[in-house]
């Protein structure tokens, strides 16, 4: 895969915040040398989050997201601030955004208590610098720059990529569990929801990890794999299966062969696999009328069969033994208030960055919701979960 190719939850998100007029559209367009973002001395001329995914020397593949103005007033304008703040769950590191004659304002200092709260790293942009005629000195995550003389904006990019360097994390999907030379099983059924001519995006990365662990691979539908098993010269150090198939490939293979889900892999991939593992011991509790929440990180067409809005509830009803009230959201839709829940049942987040789906794991923490993701609860609900973090060090599994 190409830095090109790199797929939006792969690059590193940067917000720029700040209050209306601070300049942050004019920022964001002189560094990113195009005219992304809409300028207006009009206040509140950004009315909603404006992203975009680039090539942004010398950080590499990035996503850009302008944000609404912190202090926008009225009814309309609450909600761009929230829309704005909503921005924070996938942003990697944050610019504030400050008028340099003005300073820093409580609308600032309350985004930057809120940066801290989160451990976002963040960079202070004192905008319109030229205007000033003897510039105090600044601590070292702030920089004077100016969008309209386009001053600074180089060493803007390098104190973010700083940034990146310092919080870079060597996340693996799943290259940490294998060595040279190993040889892994993946199954990938091809049926109506599958996409035409490709392979899914898990799919896709997972065997990008493969190939960069030096490890080869044999990939095959769960109706060839037993047949595909049979003809291997070299037994496989791992099969990896989608969540669907889950249970037959499971009586199907070798215990002494390890064995688990590209759902359950993204799910540590996230660096959220532990939590979501504790949140599959609700599935056995749920109660008629109890709320649970289905979430997507992506949008598509739903088809019939459909994971999250047909399999999954039938899966859930029958595993409980009772008839729960669904809900569903996808994309970037995620309610605020979780309160009302009894579980979350989430996607493996494929489309969504690290930062976002640990937010969401973390929101549903705080709010004392159960969350899971559907390779886990599919593995829980048919009674080979222990078996498929065998791989993992986790809650005692072996």
């Amino acid at each position: 895969m190409s830095l090109q190719d790199t797929v939006s939850a792969e690059r590193l998100h940067i917000g720029f915040f700040g209050v209306c007029n601070a300049g942050k559209s004019s920022l964001v367009n002189a560094v990113t040398g195009q005219g992304l973002a809409v300028v207006s001395p009009v206040k509140g001329t950004t009315t909603d989050p404006v992203q975009k995914a680039m090539e942004l020397l010398p950080l590499g593949p990035v996503v850009i997201i302008d944000t609404p103005g912190l202090d926008d007033a009225g009814g309309l304008g609450e909600l761009r601030v929230q829309r704005a703040k909503r921005v924070l769950a996938k942003t990697d590191i944050a610019v504030l955004v400050v008028d340099a004659e003005k300073g820093i304002c409580q609308t600032d200092q309350e985004l930057i208590t809120l940066l801290e709260e989160k451990k976002r790293p963040y960079i202070i942009a004192y905008n319109k610098a030229d205007l000033l005629t003897e510039p105090p000195p600044l601590p070292e995550n702030a920089i004077y720059v100016s969008a309209a003389a386009g001053t600074h904006i180089w060493e803007l990019k390098e104190k973010i990529g700083a940034l990146v360097t310092s919080s870079k994390n060597q996340r693996r999907i799943v290259a940490d569990l294998l060595s040279p030379g190993d040889l892994v099983v993946l199954v990938a059924p091809v049926d109506e929801s599958a996409p035409k001519g490709r392979l899914i995006l898990p799919q896709q990365q997972t065997i990008r990890d493969i190939l960069d662990a030096h490890c080869a691979m044999a990939i095959c539908q769960d109706t060839e794999f037993r047949q595909t098993l049979s003809s291997l010269a070299q037994k496989p150090k791992l099969v990896i299966t989608d969540s669907q198939a889950f249970e037959r490939i499971a009586e199907e293979t070798p215990p002494d062969v390890m064995l688990t889900s590209f759902s359950i892999l993204f799910a540590r991939y996230k660096g959220d696999l532990e939590p979501l593992v504790r949140g599959a011991e609700r599935l056995s509790k749920l109660h008629d009328g109890d709320q649970v929440l289905i979430s997507e990180g992506c949008t598509h067409h739903r088809q019939c069969g459909d994971i999250g809005t047909v399999k999954l509830p039938s899966w859930i009803e029958h595993y409980a033994g009772g008839k729960p009230e669904f809900h569903f959201t996808s994309g970037g839709e995620f309610p605020e208030d979780l309160s009302g829940y009894a579980l979350i049942v989430h996607c493996g987040g494929c489309m969504l960055n690290q930062k976002e789906m640990a937010s969401r794991i973390a929101q549903a923490a705080a709010a004392g919701v159960p969350i899971v993701n559907y390779g886990v609860a599919i593995a829980q609900m048919k009674g080979i979960l222990a078996r498929s973090l065998q791989p993992f060090t986790i809650l005692g599994a072996e």
